[in-house]
């Protein structure tokens, strides 16, 4: 490539990318009929408690059945020391398939184990949150209920600050 090349192509390159170029964003003119409201308006991130649940669930049923049939090293193991044995270099071969097959399945069960423990925790908290919110609303209302100003019946105005006729 030529050096008077390199510069062409560098100022194409330059003149389709002035004032084209967007970052982090769609285009204001997506047309389509797309929307342009910002994710606040368009609505948010909601998760409930069942969704929770629903997740850690399936993460520990996956971890018990990878638990229960994908556990095979002592089996594995003992075939390739018995191909070692009798000579065959597939024995060799077969430990190393048994020790990466190992701590690849060990890296997806604590994944799993994560995932569950990680939305149980979740939900707990979230329990918590709403209890102490909970308590913290009642201890209003009940702190509000202690400075009701009437001092006679409702609807009369409490004598205690005088007559508005005074105030004047």
């Amino acid at each position: 490539m030529a050096w008077d090349e390199w510069e062409q192509l560098k100022s194409e390159a330059a003149e389709r990318a002035s004032g084209n170029m967007q970052l982090n964003r769609l285009p204001d003119d997506m047309g389509g009929g797309g929307s342009t409201r910002p994710p606040s308006s368009a609505g948010d991130l909601e998760v409930h408690q069942k969704d929770l649940v629903a997740i850690g669930k399936e993460a520990h049923t996956l971890y018990d059945q990878l638990w229960d049939k994908a556990r095979l090293k002592e089996a594995v193991d003992g075939a390739a020391g018995d191909l070692t044995t009798q000579g065959f270099a597939l024995g060799e071969g077969l430990r190393h398939v048994s020790t990466k097959w190992d701590k690849q399945l060990n890296s997806l069960l604590d994944a799993c184990a994560h995932i569950s423990n990680h939305m149980q925790v979740t939900r707990r908290i979230h329990d918590n949150d709403e209890a102490y919110i909970l308590r913290q609303m009642s201890s209003i209302s009940a702190l509000d209920a202690g400075f009701d100003e009437r001092s006679g019946p409702p609807g009369k105005p409490n004598p205690n600050y005088g007559d508005n006729a005074d105030k004047k």
